[in-house]
């Protein structure tokens, strides 16, 4: 197709890099099939993907009962965002098997029999992703989720519950209640010996028969701990473990005998661990609720409209200028069916920054913008990074951020965390500046320097150089015009906005730049910024448009201090455009036009540790060095067929850098196809990723991402995540890796909430091709919040070049201590009397709520599904008793109250709860959240089916499912199991509940 090197070949070169590579898991990622030759297995990708997109659109489903779309048109219709968010879980799900403090130890994928430890690290990572979810730290949540789902989907691989004849998923792994299997004890053989590829019942009987009582046990890998004789190995040609008695293995990570001896249960394994995935999400979502679970995943979200502010006293043109910006932007969203967005404010002057004003609703955020002023004033530099590296820390991936100031920055040491922050997340500043870069004392209304020392014609540089390399611009206005320029707030903040051209040059030459416009681009619009001469632009039917007049048939054309902007005319005329101009210095020509259809990708390298598979490259790329680049394309309809042959790597001028041939490698359109190239050498010179190809007529496609990519001669690697524990220190550990000469280099730390002890910047020398490792230490205040977020941002530079790059981190602050165990729900009594006319039968349930396993106590009850109505109990049924008689007696007060909540006030709790009714909050009804709570369920029988949520203060949930064919007194679950189940009898339970309201003071 072009290249130099067949698909075959390099495919046939990796597979041989890997033949002596050992490998765990479920394979990591898509890329792993063509490694392995397997390519029918599941991944750990494929299994995450498909749950998530599933959940998801079950969500929206339940929320929209009219929708009668299509999945794989529900998925074109998910957002940019979404699968931004989706590919964040991915990634940090694919690391557990990459990096270098995970990919060997046992206790992140359940190997060598390292179960409780295993146990105990998935139920931190479900408390970690709960806390961070409820504190909106959606970031955070996502890459914790990640590290769950992959322990998780590897305890069905690596371990004999699939050998054991499971039909249902093992709930105790994150459910503590749940009756649990005990591990085979050290000295208890498990495997017995197998010479084949295909091992077939080489595990002992007591780990696979029913009428045993039945052990867990997982495959040892490699010598990491070396396995005892007569222990299962992992298996497989690639680890080393499999020589060793007993012979063989069990894992079922792929479908292939050359790395799977239990390849045959593959399928099942991989069944069982999308089941599992698919029930931490439903979880999720129910304990979240389903907007803030939307939320989590970006969801159909609007593009967050972020304004950082300059509220000196010079600012009133501007403050005004993006306070009807917000309001025009806010009421073009209130005419769609969508939600409003989220709108953040970053206010700043000197000395003072923030606070961050985060809303999602549009009247608080006006209020926020109503309530700036223009005050003071001073020295000319501000703390314009300080604002918009807060700005950053708070705003999602892909977000616009619009920087109104007129004043250069002050805290310009933090430039280069801004630009790692920014590179990171994808994130586009723009920057509107009411200062002409050439101007100096006369006519500025800014209070200067007392010295009246002229300023630096420069001191703008900064800002320029982080627009231009996050894709953003630079526009130099007057306070007359600042209204009108920044409309381009509103250009770029529709939900589908892609990008056609991004340019840059300072040159005073003539520029040619053809764009393409597809069938499926319906607005374009050009932004122009610098001192325009001369131009025109070209329709693909050859007619023509000067670039200096109003009027014409082509476009609309619009001029303000330091922008030109043009709006093409509807319709629009598929094709090849062409935009020719002569300017005078430094430009920037912006295309950007509306449509679904857009793509994301990163940099990825063949890994050769422990797993093989395509491992991100966190960072820049290196410079020189072979690289695949993976693609996403979003958006595409089911009857908008594409492909898509090549990716061009392009200068900042839009030249060429080179082109990557495209290759796809997903077999399933669930997620969107998956494109794969070999960049054979990344360029040395920074540049930015155009994607080509055609639609389904032939006719060209073209999108383009305009962050600049800088490729380098280093790397910074995080090695440890570590909890944050308040009160406590801890340590990240990293490496820096030198790939060129020996040299010194620079490390820089920041974090957003000040906990480093030391921020740097460090000097230390690294040898030729080698490396250093290094570690900083964060202090957590005693009076940290749990579930907060810390961003921890390393930059490293080269003190004689412009190598440089960075790493990001994000640490979530974890109580000592946590209560990971939920409430308990106990049936204790049924009544049923249900015959085959079941629209004149009932029966009713009776039960205890509870949250004696944990310290938190109970906080809330929600009737998730059934057709009858709960009712809270002020003690328990006795056999006789009435529902009127355990029923709650109001005082006049409470009964008022109780009325009126009936009538559907939600500012009153009832005393019953039907579906559809929000949770209800015990403490209200109970005064001590630690006391036991009774209710009593009662249904048609033409209703057999009832689930209740209860929720502890921790976050902890339970789901208590009840039926008329309930005959003891069970502790509830998920899903019947084959586990040893614990049974109380009624007469009994009866007592004892009688000895709790005599012993519990209040009842």
């Amino acid at each position: 197709m072009g290249s130099g090197k067949t698909w075959i070949q390099w495919f046939t070169l990796i597979y041989l890099l890997l033949a002596l590579t050992p490998c765990t898991g479920f394979l990591p990622d898509f890329w792993s099939r063509v490694i392995t030759l397997s390519w029918d297995s599941h991944t750990h990708q494929y299994i995450t993907e498909r749950a998530i997109i599933n959940i998801t659109l079950d969500t929206l489903m339940a929320g929209d009962k009219h929708q009668h779309n299509r999945d794989e048109e529900r998925q074109a219709e998910l957002g940019r965002g979404f699968w931004q968010a989706v590919g964040d879980v991915v990634k940090s799900n694919a690391a557990m098997d990459f990096l270098s403090s995970t990919r060997s130890d046992p206790v992140y994928h359940f190997d060598s029999e390292r179960v409780d430890g295993a146990v105990v690290m998935l139920r931190q990572a479900w408390s970690q992703t709960l806390m961070s979810v409820r504190a909106r730290e959606y970031l955070s949540a996502r890459h914790s989720l990640g590290r769950l789902f992959h322990s998780l989907q590897d305890f069905y691989s690596h371990s004999n519950w699939v050998e054991m004849g499971q039909q249902a998923i093992y709930l105790h792994l994150l459910q503590p209640e749940e009756p649990a299997f005990p591990v085979a004890d050290d000295d208890t053989p498990t495997c017995m010996e197998c010479f084949s590829m295909t091992c077939r019942n080489n595990l002992f009987p007591r780990l696979t028969q029913q009428q045993h009582s039945l052990l867990l046990t997982t495959g040892y890998f490699s010598t990491n701990p070396p396995k005892p004789n007569g222990k299962c190995s992992h298996g497989g040609v690639l680890d080393s473990s499999r020589h060793r008695g007993a012979k063989g293995g069990i894992n079922k990570d792929s479908a292939s005998p050359l790395f799977s001896p239990h390849h045959y249960l593959h399928v099942e394994a991989a069944r069982l661990a999308s089941e599992a995935t698919a029930t931490v999400l439903k979880d999720l979502r129910d304990n979240v609720g389903h907007t803030n679970f939307l939320r989590l995943f970006s969801v159909k979200q609007p593009p967050v409209l972020v304004f950082v502010m300059d509220t000196t006293g010079s600012m009133f043109e501007e403050i005004t200028a993006a306070r009807l910006r917000a309001f025009t932007i806010i009421q073009n969203r209130a005419t769609t069916q969508g939600p409003p967005g989220t709108f953040l404010l970053v206010p700043f002057h000197d000395p003072g920054v923030g606070p961050v004003y985060e809303t999602e609703d549009p009247k608080q955020f006006m209020h926020y913008m109503e309530n700036l002023m223009a005050l003071g004033g001073g020295d000319e530099p501000e703390m314009c990074l300080s604002a918009i590296h807060l700005a950053l820390t708070h705003s999602p991936p892909l977000s616009e951020i619009f920087v109104f100031t007129d004043a250069s920055p002050k805290d310009t040491h933090l430039f280069s965390t801004v630009k790692a922050l920014t590179l990171e997340k994808q994130c586009k500043v723009t920057f509107l500046l009411t200062e002409d870069p050439s101007r100096r004392m006369e006519g500025r209304r800014r209070r200067r320097r007392r010295s009246r020392e002229p300023l630096s014609p420069d001191r703008f540089a900064l800002y320029s150089a982080l627009s231009s390399l996050s894709g953003g611009l630079t526009v130099f206005t007057t306070n007359s015009d600042i209204h009108r320029v920044s409309a381009i707030v509103e250009d770029n903040m529709a939900a589908d906005k892609v990008t056609l051209l991004h340019v840059e040059s300072d040159s005073d030459l003539v520029s040619v730049h053809p764009f393409r416009v597809d069938s499926a681009v319906k607005g374009v619009i050009l932004h122009l910024t610098g001192i325009l001469k001369d131009g025109n632009i070209t329709s693909p039917s050859g007619h023509s448009q000067s670039l200096l007049s109003e009027q014409g048939s082509l476009a609309k054309l619009e001029h303000f201090a330091g922008l030109y902007r043009l709006s093409l005319f509807s319709p629009i005329q598929p094709g090849q455009w062409s935009l020719h101009a002569r300017t005078e210095g430094h430009y920037t020509f912006s295309i950007i036009g509306d449509s679904s259809v857009d793509f994301l990708y990163y940099f990825a390298i063949v890994a050769n540790q422990t797993h093989p598979g395509l491992a991100r490259v966190e960072g820049n790329p290196i410079a020189g060095v072979p690289t695949f680049l993976v693609l996403t394309v979003k958006g595409l309809a089911p009857d908008e067929e594409a492909t898509f042959s090549h990716v061009t790597l392009l200068g900042a001028n839009g030249e060429s850098h080179q082109r990557v041939w495209l290759n796809s490698t997903s077999s399933s359109s669930y997620a969107g196809e998956e494109l794969v190239g070999l960049v054979e050498s990344v360029p040395r010179r920074p540049f930015c990723v155009r994607l080509s190809g055609h639609d389904r007529k032939g006719n060209k496609l073209e999108r383009v991402s305009t962050e600049m990519i800088e490729p380098t001669h280093v790397q910074i690697q995080v090695l440890s995540v570590p909890r944050l524990v308040p009160g406590h220190s801890s340590l990240v550990h990293f490496d820096v890796l030198n790939h060129g000469p020996a040299r010194l280099f620079n490390l820089t730390a920041d974090d957003d909430l000040g906990y480093l002890h030391q921020r740097g910047p460090h000097s230390f020398p690294v040898a030729e091709k080698g490396s250093i490792r290094g570690q900083v230490d964060l202090h957590t205040p005693a009076t940290a919040q749990a579930g907060g977020t810390v961003t921890l941002t390393l930059t490293v530079h080269a003190l004689d070049s412009l190598d440089s790059n960075y790493a990001v981190a994000y640490l979530t602050v974890f109580p000592p201590d946590p209560d990971i165990y939920p409430p308990s729900c106990t049936t204790t009594r049924v009544d049923w009397s249900c015959t085959p006319q079941c629209t004149n039968s009932s029966w009713s349930a009776s039960l205890v709520v509870s949250d004696s396993g944990g310290r938190s106590g109970l906080a809330s009850l929600q009737l998730h599904r059934g057709e009858g109505i709960l009712t809270l109990l002020r003690s328990p049924l006795l056999p006789g008793d009435g529902l009127a008689g355990a029923r709650l007696t109001l005082e006049p007060q409470e009964a008022e109250r109780d009325t009126a909540g009936k009538r559907g006030n939600p500012s009153h709790p009832k005393s019953t709860l039907e579906k559809g009714d929000p949770p209800m909050k015990v403490p209200e009804w109970v005064g001590e959240s630690s006391q036991p709570l009774w209710v009593r369920y009662d249904a048609s029988c033409c209703s057999t089916r009832a689930e209740l949520l209860v929720w502890d203060l921790a976050g902890n949930m339970r789901r208590c499912h009840l039926s008329p064919g309930q005959k003891e007194v069970l502790r509830d679950r998920d899903t019947e199991t084959n586990g040893r189940r614990r049974t109380i009898h009624p007469r009994c339970f009866l007592v004892l509940l009688g000895a709790i309201v005599v012993w519990t003071p209040g009842l």
